[in-house]
């Protein structure tokens, strides 16, 4: 007889841990159009349609900034000492 293997599944993080992972540290630049704006966004009013906008948000999704410009959202990232990373 050759021997067991355990089926063990090592989790490096808790869920907690995991869903904080990036905090403060962290932010997406997500391209999305003024249609959709509302989702992230619920509280901007009268964008015009059609347009290509940029949102930053947080490592857990939570939206920090909109603008049209992707350089503009870097930059802010980069103001706020966030490392960026881009959601397509």
């Amino acid at each position: 007889m050759i021997g067991t293997i355990k089926n063990e599944t090592a989790t490096p993080f808790t869920q907690e841990q995991f869903a904080h992972l990036g905090d403060g540290q962290v932010a997406y630049v997500k391209p999305m159009r003024s249609e959709d704006v509302k989702k992230a966004f619920p509280q901007v009013q009268g964008i015009i349609p059609g347009m290509q906008l940029f949102a930053l948000l947080a490592a857990d999704g939570s939206p920090l900034m909109l603008t049209d410009s992707k350089d503009a959202a870097i930059a802010n990232a980069w103001e706020h000492q966030l490392q960026t990373v881009s959601v397509h």
